[in-house]
């Protein structure tokens, strides 16, 4: 019986998945850039990988603030699947929060600091 709860209790805890766009290749990437680059919309780009621990402590408040700020788009690149990328914005740690606008890096956090991370967002979405 626990485990069919469980079973139940998972969409949920998914559903916050939906607010993050996961991308997983370099071509999806570059379509996602491209559709966004020119955009006046608040993009906030997490670099992560699967084996970091702040990386998966961090990732709730990640979703939540991708659920709770509607407004901003949120990207979720794993380091070791696309590591040109990584290079690309000079992401030297995990995780590495870059938020972009216009095209442009507007500001960045590195590390699981979720209150720096939301101050951020909060400042620069508008």
């Amino acid at each position: 019986m626990g485990l069919r709860f469980s079973s139940r209790a998972k969409p949920a805890a998914d559903e916050g998945d939906s607010h993050v766009v996961a991308i997983h290749s370099e071509s999806a990437w570059n379509d996602h850039w491209k559709s966004h680059k020119d955009s006046s919309k608040l993009m906030v780009i997490d670099f992560s990988a699967s084996w970091c621990g702040p990386c998966r402590f961090i990732e709730p408040a990640f979703k939540a603030m991708a659920a709770k700020y509607a407004d901003v788009v949120f990207v979720k690149i794993d380091v070791d699947e696309l590591s040109e990328v990584s290079e690309q914005w000079k992401v030297e740690a995990m995780p590495t929060f870059v938020l972009v606008k216009g095209g442009s890096e507007v500001g960045r956090v590195v590390g699981a600091q979720k209150d720096e991370l939301e101050k951020k967002i909060q400042q620069l979405r508008a």
